[in-house]
């Protein structure tokens, strides 16, 4: 367990670790810079770099913890890498099943896996289903996460690299929105934020912005969010037309 600086959760867990790029939302991946870093860091967890790689020995982390927690699993990972065995991804969430009192957010890239699978994995209220959508020609993806049967479904769109318009929104339960940071981070449009909030508004999901990315990418110069010392600051800054969106699931909340 580690905790996290990630604003929408708590601590990660990482059963499973090292991935391989499938989109553009990759390109800049957080999580292979990091595993370069814990590598020479000499952490043996990570001594493949960002070879995919499972761990049995991690399986049973959820059960020492002694307050519920809320959980990203596999921050390191994609839980449903066509290299992951079913039998491993079955008992990572068979975990899941067995803590009902953290709540756990499972997010990927790989929904046609997802669907493969999805009819085995018993979908306990503590588990949040989630997938990445970085513009509109993956938002294929939330089609495929509708159809399972996870009690709560929501969408990372982030990075936000281009319009979303056409998702399945009377049935999904949350939807994040955040911008690229770091020196090479593209660029974040306002006005490829401003339909997915309203969108979001009309039909009564919660919204939640994460982060402009960059100072330079957000609308608002003066955003108070920007300063490190503001008690909800982003990277970039948060604020969208003056105001801060960190909606959560109702079930949370």
């Amino acid at each position: 367990m580690a905790e996290s600086t990630i604003e929408w959760t708590e601590v990660t867990w990482n059963p499973v670790t090292g991935c391989k790029k499938i989109s553009p939302g990759c390109k800049f991946c957080y999580a292979e810079v990091m595993s370069r870093r814990l590598k020479s860091m000499g952490v043996e967890k990570y001594n493949g770099g960002f070879q995919i790689r499972v761990h049995p020995t991690s399986l049973n982390i959820p059960f020492t913890w002694k307050k519920s927690k809320v959980v990203f699993v596999n921050s390191m990972s994609d839980l449903f890498h066509d290299e992951i065995p079913d039998d491993f991804i079955l008992s990572v969430f068979a975990v899941m099943n067995q803590t009902p009192q953290h709540t756990y957010q499972v997010l990927t890239k790989r929904s046609d896996r997802l669907l493969k699978i999805a009819d085995k994995i018993d979908w306990t209220p503590n588990i949040w289903m989630g997938v990445s959508v970085e513009n509109q020609d993956y938002a294929f993806r939330a089609n495929d996460l509708v159809q399972t049967d996870a009690k709560v479904k929501f969408l990372s769109v982030e990075p936000l690299l281009g319009p979303v318009h056409l998702l399945p929104i009377k049935k999904l339960d949350w939807i994040i929105v955040g911008g690229e940071s770091g020196h090479k981070a593209r660029r974040l449009e306002l006005s490829w934020i401003i339909p997915l909030r309203d969108m979001c508004i009309k039909h009564d999901v919660p919204f939640f912005f994460k982060q402009w990315g960059k100072p330079k990418f957000n609308s608002d110069i003066e955003d108070p969010t920007i300063d490190k010392n503001h008690p909800q600051h982003a990277k970039g800054g948060c604020q969208l037309e003056g105001q801060i969106y960190r909606a959560m699931p109702r079930v949370l909340n």
